[in-house]
């Protein structure tokens, strides 16, 4: 398996997309990894279970496939939590694939880690503190994602600076940082603060590609940090929503009842992500639905802007 360095330089852009439940689907991970970033989905977006998921990825490796032989990194992301009941078989069809990079989220256990290090693949953990990131290494995944205030879908609420710091005073393994990032001066920061990589997630469900409703997208576009709702109910787990959404779905935004201590449950009465939608507070960013390829492009040349901008100011060449 590929190195994660190795993976992280030959990207057009240190990137790697969230993987968004529903939203990510097979047209939206073929264009990120074609315009050089980390496509990632949920393996629970193949809706059709392991079966499903098993077709999905034949048709990611056929398309993401370099004259080399090779296929362009991608990731996909695991529930590791008893309410996910694919888990086993996903992982399993994950393993047959060999998946370059497995994300799990909502629970970190070894004998997921073992499965995709049979392989060589690469496990990187959800976290939002420091003591599931400690939890998450010691169990064997070999790297994290730091899901920061402001990032979309479920998230914490410590500064991207105070989370990114103190995980880098402890560990040195492959870090991704997530937290309200949409603009290429956004992941010049990110990696300025230490981290390998930025997670991108709310900026390409208003991409052409994302399976995302037409009501979504335009409410992105009329959105701004303002109007992200943190709250708990939805899913049990705290999570950044669009306020329209919550209004949309008959409920009062600013008055919404707490989900009870320990409660998870993917699958509530009003649905998230379905009836309720997730968003990150960086969307101010974001002013029109666009194709993939677009929308990188224009990270990328932000992101160039940035850094010769700074390189200019302080003298140096890299």
């Amino acid at each position: 398996m590929t190195p994660f360095g190795t993976i992280v330089a030959g990207l057009r852009l240190p990137v790697l997309a969230a993987p968004l439940f529903i939203v990510s689907n097979e047209a939206l991970v073929i264009a990120q990894c074609r315009a050089g970033i980390i496509g990632a989905f949920p393996a629970l977006n193949a809706r059709g279970g392991p079966d499903a998921l098993h077709d999905w990825l034949s048709r990611l490796e056929d398309a993401l496939r370099r004259p080399d032989g090779e296929v362009a990194p991608f990731a996909v992301n695991h529930i590791v939590h008893r309410s996910n009941t694919r888990l086993s078989a996903d992982l399993e069809t994950c393993v047959r694939h060999r998946v370059p990079i497995v994300i799990t989220s909502l629970g970190a256990q070894p004998d997921v880690n073992d499965a995709v290090h049979s392989y060589g693949g690469l496990v990187l953990h959800d976290v939002t503190n420091q003591v599931h990131a400690g939890k998450a290494i010691a169990k064997g995944a070999d790297g994290l994602v730091l899901v920061a205030a402001g990032a979309g879908g479920h998230a914490g609420t410590q500064s991207p600076f105070a989370l990114l710091a103190e995980t880098r005073a402890w560990f040195d393994g492959p870090i991704v940082l997530s937290g309200a990032i949409a603009t290429g001066r956004a992941v010049l920061a990110a990696r300025a603060m230490g981290a390998d990589l930025a997670y991108i997630g709310s900026a390409f469900i208003a991409s052409e590609e994302a399976n995302a409703a037409p009501e979504y997208k335009q409410m992105l576009l009329e959105s701004g940090a303002s109007d992200i709702v943190y709250s708990n109910l939805f899913t049990g787990v705290h999570g950044n929503y669009l306020r329209g959404s919550i209004i949309r779905a008959g409920l009062d935004p600013d008055a919404l009842d707490s989900a009870a201590p320990g409660q998870l449950s993917l699958d509530t009465g009003t649905k998230a992500w379905r009836d309720v939608w997730g968003c990150g507070q960086g969307i101010g960013a974001i002013d029109k639905v666009s194709p993939v390829a677009d929308i990188i492009e224009r990270l990328a040349n932000d992101y160039a802007r940035a850094r010769a901008e700074l390189c200019r100011e302080t003298g140096t060449t890299e």
